[in-house]
């Protein structure tokens, strides 16, 4: 069992960026291995993914020391087994809507005592074959990240409840479905939108946990770290888009 050097950073008080994946692919996640990454989220929420893909891309992440994490598709005990089964180190919860929720997603992820993982000779467990399951259980419950996405006007309302739940260690802002809920979809530049945001960083500046972001570039990038956010994130699509625009426009000038 590896340790997560991602939830070490952030315990520590350091910034953490990684990068959102949602091709089943281990090769493209090798070889964004080699970059100074700290984490790849396997998306699986708005991508393709299955458990079966996801574990071949923990072990390419697991390759180049880079932490393995998923985002799964709901907040179902059964759905957050199979992904965490894979060895990820991390699970990212969409569409968390109450404190009761929240809890439920860390007691789903964490085995006894803090939660009601199911047990199993798995490969998060090393397929049984380094240490006993006490002494596993203790082990993985220290070493996985759990990140709560806030998604809608109800969870800002009730952010306080939920960000006190113990074991949480990043709140992730949902811009995007925040101003779908707010009625104003896309526009994550709307006023009503803005204000909930605000009120989402000044409630997780007072928590034990670390804000959480996707952005679009450096740029936006360094604008979240300045309000605050540590754990920053970016799709692979914003990597890759500019980088073969700005080749294409420079060759055929």
């Amino acid at each position: 069992m590896f340790t997560n050097t991602t939830k070490a950073k952030l315990k520590a008080g350091d910034s953490v960026f990684g990068c959102f994946v949602r091709y089943p692919s281990p090769g493209l996640v090798e070889v964004l291995g080699y970059q100074p990454l700290d984490f790849i989220v396997f998306d699986g929420e708005h991508g393709t993914l299955e458990p079966a893909d996801c574990e071949n891309m923990v072990r390419a992440a697991e390759l180049r020391g880079v932490t393995p994490i998923v985002r799964v598709t709901t907040n179902q005990p059964h759905i957050i087994l199979r992904f965490m089964d894979t060895g990820a180190q991390g699970l990212h919860i969409p569409w968390v809507n109450s404190g009761a929720e929240a809890e439920a997603a860390v007691q789903s992820v964490k085995y006894h005592p803090r939660g009601i993982r199911g047990l199993a000779g798995s490969r998060a467990m090393d397929f049984g074959q380094t240490l006993s399951f006490a002494e596993g259980v203790t082990k993985v419950n220290a070493e996985t990240l759990v990140a709560i996405h806030i998604e809608t006007i109800q969870a800002v309302d009730v952010l306080p409840d939920i960000a006190a739940i113990e074991g949480i260690d990043v709140i992730f802002i949902g811009p995007t479905d925040l101003s779908h809920s707010l009625g104003v979809p896309g526009n994550v530049q709307h006023p009503s939108v803005q204000s909930a945001i605000d009120r989402i960083v000044e409630t997780v500046r007072g928590s034990n946990a670390a804000l959480g972001i996707m952005v679009g570039n450096s740029r936006a990038a360094r604008e979240w770290q300045e309000r605050g956010a540590r754990y920053i994130t970016i799709g692979l699509e914003s990597l890759l888009v500019p980088a073969v625009r700005d080749y294409l426009k420079a060759v055929r000038e």
